[in-house]
């Protein structure tokens, strides 16, 4: 049994963009945090009742920066951010109303045609996302130096403006197969999307990418390359990039995935659940006799593994060629400096610790940062708690 030793190799482009990406939004969940009247699980400091149940900057971004006071249908949400929400657990948590309620059969008959409107509690959750981006942003300026988040955001800017404006400002919940692009192999939820929105020149020319914000933009920016990252592997970049990364064949104990990966336990056991049906891992007794299970790669695994890091190549060179050497180049370059190696002595580590009111403090503190994130419907966290 071994423990998966660091690899010294430069990072992916997917890796240092999910780094960035992620290390944003946790400090944008823990100062909303503090700011929005919530509730969570076994968490201490959290008031009994009155708040909504705690979300992640994804929901804002997929659901609660189009819904307010006024009347606004799932599929006009859906339209403006591109992206499908959780909207059971939005209703649930406590941030919208949905006209009809879930006991009329309509509710699920025709879901875009739903009403929804934010609750006072939601509203008050709006009121703190909505200026929170642009104050985590000039928090990062601060820290990292304009000149370099200028430079980052440039690069980021001359990306998004060749990929289009039919990309979310937020990456997708993740379901079955952790798919970014939809639901297997054989679907690809936004390549209607990009073609409705080339079909379309003047939508396009209307866009100002310079207006995007900066997590907005590695959002985009990572999306495209999972996409394209996915049309060519049956195997989600979300797991090739967090599980199967860190596996081998001689296995890696199941208790020490959370902190290679930087991915949560619930998160892990969705990704080995759907590997191990596709016979790429499979768990099993510590072949050394310890008493923790093990999670190891089958030789299709293995090919699986290998594959991951070739198509991550592959993909990077085409970009090149694509987009330029020199945008390319000047993104990876500002992406190292703030994230280095992803672990804790990465810069980006500096603004990851939690004050005592966020419930981040009462967990182990991550060890390193996913290489993809792990939005999932459980609140839309972006490693995946």
């Amino acid at each position: 049994m071994t423990s998966a030793a660091p690899d010294a190799s430069p990072l992916p482009l997917s890796a240092l963009l999910s780094a960035a990406l992620v290390a944003f939004t946790i400090e944008f969940d823990n100062a909303a945090e503090l700011a929005i009247p919530n509730r969570t699980t076994d968490h201490a400091h959290a008031p009994p009742s009155g708040g909504v149940w705690l979300v992640s900057m994804a929901m804002w971004l997929n659901c609660m920066r189009y819904v307010g006071d006024e009347p606004v249908t799932l599929g006009e949400v859906a339209r403006l951010a591109r992206a499908r929400t959780n909207l059971d657990g939005m209703r649930r948590w406590g941030y919208v109303t949905v006209d009809p309620g879930p006991g009329d059969p309509s509710y699920k008959a025709r879901r875009d045609t739903l009403v929804l409107r934010a609750t006072k509690r939601g509203l008050r959750a709006r009121a703190v996302w909505e200026p929170l981006t642009a104050t985590i942003e000039q928090h990062w300026r601060d820290r990292f130096g304009a000149a370099e988040i200028d430079g980052l955001r440039a690069a980021l800017q001359q990306l998004a403006a060749s990929l289009g404006p039919w990309l979310p400002d937020c990456l997708p919940i993740l379901g079955y197969g952790l798919y970014s692009r939809g639901g297997g192999p054989r679907e690809d939820r936004y390549r209607d999307a990009a073609a409705a929105y080339e079909q379309d020149a003047e939508r396009h020319e209307d866009e100002d990418v310079s207006a995007l914000a900066l997590p907005w933009l590695l959002a985009r920016v990572l999306l495209a390359l999972a996409i394209e990252y996915e049309r060519e592997s049956r195997i989600a970049l979300a797991i090739a990039a967090n599980l199967l990364r860190v596996l081998d064949e001689r296995g890696v104990r199941l208790r020490d995935l959370p902190r290679l990966t930087g991915v949560s336990k619930e998160a892990l056991a969705m990704a080995t659940g759907f590997t191990g049906r596709a016979d790429v891992t499979s768990i099993e007794a510590d072949p050394d006799g310890g008493r923790w299970k093990v999670v190891r790669l089958t030789p299709k695994g293995r090919v699986s593994r290998d594959l991951y890091a070739d198509r991550l190549a592959s993909l990077e060179e085409r970009w090149r060629q694509r987009f330029g050497g020199d945008t390319l180049a000047g993104l990876r370059a500002s992406l190292e400096r703030l994230a280095g190696s992803g672990g804790p002595g990465s810069p980006l580590f500096a603004g990851l610790e939690p004050g005592p009111q966020n419930w981040r403090a009462d967990v182990r503190p991550p060890q390193t940062l996913p290489h993809f994130p792990m939005v999932l419907h459980r609140g839309g966290y972006p490693d995946g708690s």
